[in-house]
């Protein structure tokens, strides 16, 4: 099926405020997009490429990529089940393509009870009132591990629903569990691990948008790559060099160079795509490494 857009411009929707918005809009930054927002407006217009970001609620973003109002979203995992599940329900034909999963938004959706509650595994649910803004994950959870509990669906701040009277447990999503413990409760299990994904439209590009999401989305990846990825440049016996590639972490072949002056010493260059620990260092050093140097990567396109 053919998209029946005529603007050959990208749309991508973005939670326009919450814990996912800054870093949606940073990872965009880095992938070479400028772009222009007036005051009080919710659409940020590509200057040097044709990309237009919409900022909308994240409830939105699956149904909008899904509409094929927007070529692309960024959104949690926690959304995007809830999502899919709703749409299957309602019976839609075609869905949201779930691309990649990103490398921020990390939380989790956990059940949590009131800490004076004693929880010995999921069978203590059974009979259990438990609110949350996530309906269809809790129920699908609860069938597959055979559990009958009561779903009340709340929204807003759902922590609150046990004091209010109105549940006996509550599934929401936790971070660092400050909140939880606020409000008096201790997190028990958890039910999803989520974090920030990119998601595209269902829907059949034209060959100009298509080549333009291609190229996007090899730049996110790219992006992806570098952020914990170091360059590290050291000096190298010529008899340790087995046990320095050993060392180096995530690393492909080193490149390796001549010294001037010396034959049992060589250059060693290196693209790590994990992160150089100062551990590293040292066990570099101890097999006879020497001049190190660790640089942060910018770009990385393979």
């Amino acid at each position: 099926m053919k998209s029946t857009q005529t603007d050959d411009r990208i749309k991508i929707a973005v939670q326009k405020s919450g814990r996912l918005t800054e870093h949606s809009m940073d990872l965009l930054v880095r992938c070479g997009l400028s772009y222009s927002r007036g005051k009080d407006r919710l659409i940020c217009y590509g200057e040097n490429m044709p990309v237009d970001v919409l900022l909308v609620r994240d409830d939105d973003i699956p149904g909008l990529v899904q509409e094929d109002v927007c070529d692309l979203g960024i959104v949690g995992l926690n959304i995007v089940e809830e999502s899919s599940l709703t749409l299957r329900a309602d019976g839609a034909t075609r869905l949201f393509e779930k691309i990649t999963p990103l490398d921020f938004g990390h939380c989790r959706l956990s059940f949590a009870v009131p800490r004076e509650v004693r929880y010995e595994s999921p069978e203590s649910l059974a009979g259990k009132r438990i609110a949350t803004s996530y309906p269809r994950i809790v129920s699908a959870w609860l069938d597959k591990e055979g559990i009958d509990a009561k779903v009340v669906v709340f929204s807003g701040a759902v922590e609150i629903a046990p004091s209010l009277g109105r549940a006996d447990v509550v599934c929401d999503l936790v971070s660092s569990g400050e909140t939880l413990k606020a409000h008096d409760l201790q997190e028990v299990e958890t039910v999803l691990q989520s974090r920030a994904a990119l998601i595209r439209t269902p829907v059949e590009l034209a060959p100009a948008k298509s080549q333009w999401v291609e190229r996007l989305l090899q730049r996110i990846g790219g992006v992806l790559q570098v952020r914990e990825s170091k360059y590290i440049m050291l000096h190298a016996p010529r008899s340790a060099l087995k046990e320095i590639k050993a060392l180096l972490p995530g690393s492909e072949a080193p490149t390796i160079m001549p010294l001037e002056g010396t034959d049992d010493k060589v250059a060693v260059h290196a693209v790590c795509r994990e992160n150089v620990f100062w551990e590293t260092l040292e066990e570099l050093k101890e097999v006879g490494a020497s001049s190190m140097l660790v640089l942060p990567v910018e770009k990385m396109l393979a």
